[in-house]
């Protein structure tokens, strides 16, 4: 079997986010199959800026191939569309504008595996908001396969979007709630579909005294790691934080791996690591009473994962329903809306605690049954048997786009006011149980 990773920029040295789960999963991947990365020569996602020369070249053996983007990314001009698509009323032209102001718009890429496509089983699109993705689910709909890595966004719900998801092969889902709120938005129930997320290289072996005596982390502590910034709700954070160690001096320190986006407060608790390797990251991890994710939107946090398999309980932001979703399932967190719950959850899961050890039993057991490398990759072989055992069914999703008039008349409701129609919470129904079992709610 041959396949084709699409993603929008990638790298060793990309550590988060959709660019790394497309690099794990191609290199879970190629242990079965033939496997070609194609990509642009962007780095930066905010500007997508040619930094990477084109051409081809192997990472972790892989073969990269890289395309030039046509165009950087004008951060005023994406501002001002997506006001006019996520606010007002709005056309198919003004989406399709604000597709190509968002990036990264690389037709080269688009034409290349349009023409190569016959050479491969099947085209792997991440994620589903980006410029490639929507042209080739519409050149190649036969061999297209989508892992979204959808949030929830007003961009999902954007109409071009729609017959995309309508007319692939399959979706690769990243949670039961992505599923539900995809299967919402544009009608896609029918199209094969799977919840599978993505494993970790977590390590068997962790030294949690070598980090506390590097970082000089005396004290027990908390841990968030992720950007630092306001969309990934850190500004909450401090908030709830600095209300709590000035309530419970004997309490937790908080600290922070990652880069930080916003200020990170000046405060004796308050400890940032910045960027660290994995080998640090895991041990500061393992080191930690728990993670704290305080993020409202996640289509799957990579990192409550990694931290569910050393072991450790997570508290999560409530509002996020990927993220309640997933605590429920597991029974190995606790989540909060308010600073009274965010308080109540961090003294209940410190490691003296009553809950500590059992939430961490159970997001070990968690971790082990879905997203553990084997159980991705099975999924994906499933499904890949699946879809070429069946014919390829027409593309009844993707219609020709319309007349030059009618992409133009502004009668699309504002993208905002159609995602508040969606339904949110958790899609516990919707979930996949156990082997054996049923999903237990969090107590």
């Amino acid at each position: 079997m041959k396949l084709a990773i699409v993603v929008q920029r990638y790298g060793a040295d990309i550590n988060g986010g959709a660019e790394l789960h497309a690099r794990y999963v191609a290199e879970r991947l190629a242990r079965h199959a033939s496997v070609e990365v194609l990509t642009t020569c962007a780095r930066d996602y905010v500007t997508w800026k040619n930094e990477r020369p084109a051409g081809v070249e192997r990472v972790n053996g892989i073969a990269v191939r890289r395309f030039p983007v046509a165009h950087e990314r004008r951060p005023d001009d994406f501002g001002r569309r997506s006001v006019r698509v996520f606010d007002k009323t709005h056309s198919i032209a003004d989406e399709l504008g604000w597709l190509e102001s968002e990036g990264p718009a690389s037709p080269a890429l688009v034409k290349y595996v349009e023409r190569a496509a016959p050479e491969f089983d099947f085209v792997v699109l991440f994620s589903a908001r980006y410029y490639h993705t929507w042209h080739l689910a519409r050149r190649i709909p036969d061999k297209a396969v989508i892992v979204p890595t959808a949030e929830r966004d007003p961009a999902i719900a954007l109409s071009i979007f729609g017959p995309a998801f309508r007319g692939v092969r399959a979706l690769m889902y990243n949670s039961a709630e992505e599923r539900a709120m995809i299967n919402a938005a544009s009608g896609n129930a029918s199209v094969p579909g799977v919840v599978v997320g993505v494993g970790s290289d977590v390590p068997d072996r962790t030294d949690p005294s070598r980090v506390r005596r590097k970082f000089r982390l005396r004290r027990p502590f908390a841990i968030y790691i992720g950007r630092i910034d306001e969309n990934k709700g850190c500004n909450e954070l401090f908030a709830h934080f600095q209300r709590y160690a000035a309530a419970f001096p004997r309490g937790l320190d908080l600290a922070l791996v990652g880069s930080a986006i916003i200020d990170v407060p000046k405060h004796p608790r308050i400890h940032h690591l910045g960027f660290l390797d994995d080998r640090d990251k895991f041990d500061v991890l393992a080191a930690a009473d728990l993670l704290i994710m305080p993020s409202y939107f996640e289509s799957l946090s990579m990192v409550a994962l990694e931290a569910w398999a050393l072991g450790k309980p997570v508290l999560a932001n409530g509002r996020c329903d990927v993220l309640k979703g997933q605590c429920i399932r597991s029974n190995a967190g606790l989540y909060y809306e308010s600073y009274e719950e965010f308080v109540e959850a961090l003294y209940s899961l410190e490691s003296n605690g009553p809950l500590n050890a059992r939430l961490g039993r159970n997001g070990r057991e968690f971790f082990r049954q879905h997203y553990a490398w084997p159980v991705i990759e099975r999924k994906y072989l499933e499904m890949f048997e699946r879809l070429s055992s069946s014919p390829s069914p027409a593309a009844s999703g993707l219609s020709p786009l319309p007349g030059w008039f009618a992409r133009h008349r502004r009668e699309i409701p504002p993208a905002r006011e159609i995602l508040a129609k969606i339904p949110t919470g958790p899609a516990l129904s919707d979930a996949i149980p156990p082997e054996g079992g049923s999903y237990k709610r969090s107590a």
